[in-house]
């Protein structure tokens, strides 16, 4: 599916700044539009799923009139999107008119990160549960390359029982496709999926997102409110991006699945777990096994299967499947003229490598969609005119060395010189320990 669109609208470039760094973390695409004026002509190509809304743009304006002229417009599109007025904190009045005029909730500025990231990925998280037709462009794990038949048996194998699954792969290779297919296969289907991004929790918030809480346990629990492991009881739980977990979060996730039982902020007696666990993470595997970025504990009980998601760059004869079902998606959804693949676009599409994977692949076709304007789809089409010259691109003016091989032998180098140390060759190397990790999976090097 194309993913969900925030959009900020805000005068302040740094505050957009801000929020643009703050909600990368989230598997949203993050637009910023400077004037409410603006709107009209970029809603010509897309849709927002979620508005940040400010409420004064003229300077010297503090009546919000603007803001709640654009709220009345957003309220009446065909497809309304969730609208969160932001405001400052004298602005209460304000606030609760654009309540009244139907805005989700209001943010005050400046705002408490965790409050911001933890409100709009609860958006995001309800926007999934409403749609569920939205998957409908990603509901099966397309294609035939030997690597894909692999992983669909051993899905086949995997999901009935109940055991826990870890699921590897880099980004947008189809992680979570893979974990909704263990669990229509599996004895818990006519339970509940829930996915949970680890990454965008708050380490603040953490206990009450998995493990609920009661009400009067802290300041702001107003009611009792379900973790993510009770409302997920007698189905599926996906921990999506479990490497972004902070080691003292993963300590408390442990001594939930040792358990098998968690307590509720506020709750004086443990509940018992009724769950199936999956997780997945774009972690190098070397990177898992580093105790310093993952308890060896948790993993063990996280990994009793493992299923590693190929990257398409290594099934590139299934990239016309693919581009075609896309293709054939967005026709429908934008309702354009569905056209064929050149030949040239084809092999252009297959010859290169996709680092964003199966999800870059998705957003080019629906590229393509929107703008083809020829009997067939173009190269130019999909933004990937420069293909032929990539080969040449790479190479290195002086001794023809390739840069990929310049990289590979500077950090070996710095391997060897720090013998074997991964935090001394970082620091060689001036990356952090994460970022070397994943430079040596990428070049097949171990300490």
């Amino acid at each position: 599916m194309s993913r969900p669109v925030i959009l900020l609208i805000e005068d302040d470039e740094d505050v957009a700044l801000a929020a643009r760094m703050l909600l990368r973390k989230l598997d949203a695409d993050f637009v910023h539009l400077p004037h409410p004026q603006l709107f009209d002509a970029w809603q010509r190509q897309r849709q927002a799923d979620i508005v940040l809304l400010d409420l004064n743009y003229s300077p010297g304006a503090i009546d919000g009139a603007e803001g709640l002229a654009m709220l009345a417009r957003l309220r009446v599109l065909p497809r309304p999107p969730q609208v969160f007025a932001l405001t400052a904190y004298a602005d209460v009045p304000l606030a609760v008119a654009a309540l009244k005029q139907g805005a989700s909730d209001f943010i005050t500025k400046p705002w408490q990160n965790d409050k911001l990231l933890q409100t709009v990925a609860s958006a995001l998280r309800a926007l999934q549960a409403a749609s569920p037709s939205n998957h409908a462009a990603d509901e099966e794990l397309l294609g035939q390359a030997p690597a894909m038949r692999t992983l669909r048996a051993l899905i086949a194998s995997v999901a009935p029982t109940d055991a826990n699954v870890l699921i590897l792969g880099e980004n947008g290779v189809g992680k979570e496709l893979v974990a909704r297919a263990i669990h229509r296969a599996s004895q818990r289907r006519h339970g509940p999926f829930q996915s949970v991004d680890m990454g965008a929790v708050p380490e603040s918030t953490f206990d009450s997102e998995l493990f609920g809480h009661r009400k009067g346990a802290f300041t702001d629990a107003r009611a009792d409110r379900a973790g993510r492991f009770q409302s997920a009881a007698g189905g599926t739980l996906f921990l999506d991006e479990i490497g972004n977990l902070p080691l003292a979060n993963q300590a408390r996730l442990l001594t939930a699945l040792e358990r098998r039982q968690i307590t509720p902020l506020g709750a004086d007696r443990p509940e018992a777990l009724d769950v199936r666990v999956l997780s997945a993470t774009n972690l190098p595997e070397i990177q898992l096994h580093d105790p310093q970025c993952f308890r060896r504990d948790l993993l063990f009980r996280l990994n009793t299967i493992v299923l590693r998601v190929p990257p398409l760059r290594e099934r590139r004869e299934d990239i016309p499947l693919l581009a075609r079902h896309y293709l054939r998606h967005y026709a429908e959804q934008y309702r354009k003229p569905l056209r064929e693949l050149s030949e040239a676009t084809q092999q252009g599409l297959q010859a290169h490598d996709w680092p964003g994977n199966v999800r870059a692949l998705r957003h080019a076709c629906e590229r393509a969609v929107i703008l083809a304007q020829g009997e067939r789809y173009q190269a130019a089409d999909f933004d990937l005119a420069a293909i032929p010259a990539m080969e040449t691109a790479m190479a290195s003016p002086a001794g023809g060395l390739k840069l990929e091989e310049q990289e590979r032998q500077t950090i070996r180098q710095a391997l060897e010189q720090s013998a074997g140390n991964i935090s001394r060759a970082a620091k060689l190397l001036g990356l952090s320990r994460a970022a070397l990790y994943r430079r040596m999976d990428k070049h097949g090097l171990q300490a």
